[in-house]
C-alpha cells in the first residue's frame, strides 16, 4: 500500500505540471577540435625553436608577488623592460621604470651563473645591491636558515637574501626561446578537454565559458636507475587549427618548476620569416611564488637572429654597488650548522644527470 500510495503522489505530482522533468541549463560550450599527428605536433614545437636570438622592449608585468626583488612589489609592479635572448640560455634584461626611462634593475645569465645589478629600491638604501649566484644552486637551505645562525648574517643582508635568492634571469629564456625535440628523449600524446572562461568574450556571452580540447605532448627522459622522469608537457590547443599554448618544465623530481602561457599569436620582426609567435608570454614559478608577464611593445621591431658576444651576458658591478654573493653566503650557513644537520648525505634535486637544466 506504502508503494502504491508513493506512486500516486508522484505521478499526480507530475500529471498536474507542478514539477517539471527538465530544465534548460547554461553549460559550457564544446569547442570544436582538429586532429593532428605526434609528429605535426613535434614539428610546431621545433617551429617555435627556429628562434635562436632575440632582441626586443617588452612591457613587464610582476603579479602574485612575493616577488620583492625590486624593493617594493607595488612601485614597481609594472616597468619597461629590454630583453636580449640568445640560445643556448643567455640572457640580458634591463627593467626600467615608465616613462623616464631610469633603469631599475639589470640582469644577465650565461647559462651558467647569473648577476643582478639592483639601481633603484625606493627607500631602501641598504637593498641596492649586486648580486651573484649560480643558476643550478639550491639556495633552500640559505633562507631556511637565516633565522637560526646568530650573528652570521646582518639584517639588512638577510632582507636581501630572501628577496633576491629565488631570481633567475634564466627563468625567462625557456620561455622565450623554446629548446627543440630531441632523439635523447621520449614522447608520448594524450588529450584533455577542461572548463574556461574566455576572458575576450563579454560577460554576458553564450561563449565566455567554454569547453577546450587539448593535445599533451610529454617529454620525458630516462634516468640512471632506468625509470622515466618527464622534462617537459606542452599543451596544445585544438580549435580550428593547432596553436602550442602552454609550456609546462618540470624539475628532477618531477616538481613542476616553470608554468609558461603563451598568448595569441602574431607576426615579430619586419619580415614574414616569424610568422603566429606569441606575442605575450606568461611566466609563472610555483616554486618561487611569482609570476611575471612578458607583452611585445612593438612586435615588428623586435630584432631576430643577430649574434652576440658571450660578454653580453655577463654583468659588471660598474656601479661600485656592495657584491652579494649568494654562494658564498650559502657556505657560511652551512659552515655554522651543526653537522647533523648539514644536508651532505642528503640528494640534491638539482644532481647531475643528462636531462637536469
Amino acid at each position: 500500500m506504502r508503494k502504491l500510495l508513493f506512486i500516486l503522489i508522484v505521478a499526480s505530482m507530475f500529471g498536474s505540471g507542478c514539477i517539471s522533468i527538465k530544465s534548460e541549463q547554461r553549460t559550457p560550450t564544446l569547442l570544436g577540435t582538429v586532429q593532428a599527428s605526434q609528429e605535426q605536433l613535434m614539428a610546431e614545437v621545433n617551429r617555435y625553436a627556429r628562434v635562436g636570438s632575440m632582441s626586443a622592449k617588452m612591457d613587464l608585468k610582476f603579479e602574485d608577488n612575493s616577488f620583492a626583488q625590486f624593493g617594493s612589489k607595488e612601485v614597481y609592479r609594472s616597468a619597461d623592460g629590454q630583453v636580449v635572448v640568445q640560445r643556448p640560455a643567455s640572457i640580458l634584461l634591463k627593467v626600467q621604470v615608465p616613462f623616464i626611462k631610469s633603469d631599475v634593475a639589470q640582469m644577465t645569465s650565461d647559462g651558467e651563473r647569473f648577476r643582478v645589478a639592483v639601481l633603484q629600491a625606493g627607500n631602501c638604501s641598504n637593498c641596492k645591491k649586486f648580486v651573484m649566484g649560480t643558476n643550478k644552486a639550491d639556495y633552500t637551505a640559505l633562507q631556511k636558515n637565516l633565522d637560526a645562525v646568530d650573528g652570521a648574517i646582518s639584517g639588512d643582508i638577510k632582507q636581501n637574501v630572501n628577496a633576491f635568492s629565488n631570481l633567475r634571469p634564466q627563468h625567462f629564456t625557456d620561455a622565450m626561446l623554446v629548446r627543440p625535440t630531441s632523439d635523447e628523449y621520449l614522447y608520448a600524446v594524450s588529450t584533455i578537454f577542461q572548463e574556461e572562461e574566455d576572458i575576450r568574450e563579454p560577460k554576458r556571452s553564450q561563449l565566455r565559458k567554454v569547453t577546450r580540447g587539448y593535445y599533451l605532448l610529454d617529454e620525458y627522459a630516462r634516468a640512471a636507475e632506468g625509470q622515466l622522469v618527464i622534462v617537459r608537457r606542452f599543451w596544445f590547443d585544438r580549435n580550428v587549427k593547432i596553436r602550442l599554448a602552454r609550456q609546462q618544465i618540470f624539475d628532477a623530481r618531477g616538481e613542476l618548476e616553470s608554468d609558461i602561457t603563451y598568448g595569441i599569436e602574431g607576426k615579430l620582426g619586419p619580415s614574414s620569416d616569424y610568422d603566429r609567435l606569441p606575442l605575450q608570454i606568461l611566466v609563472t614559478r610555483p616554486q618561487e611564488r611569482y609570476s611575471m608577464r612578458l607583452t611585445y611593445q612593438t612586435p615588428s621591431e623586435v630584432k631576430i637572429g643577430n649574434t652576440y658576444p658571450e660578454s653580453a651576458f655577463v654583468l659588471e658591478n660598474s656601479w661600485g654597488l656592495e657584491v652579494l654573493d649568494l654562494d658564498a653566503k650559502l657556505a657560511e650557513v652551512l659552515a655554522n650548522r651543526p653537522p647533523s644537520a648539514k644536508p651532505a648525505d642528503r640528494p640534491n634535486a638539482n644532481s647531475s644527470t643528462r636531462f637536469q637544466r
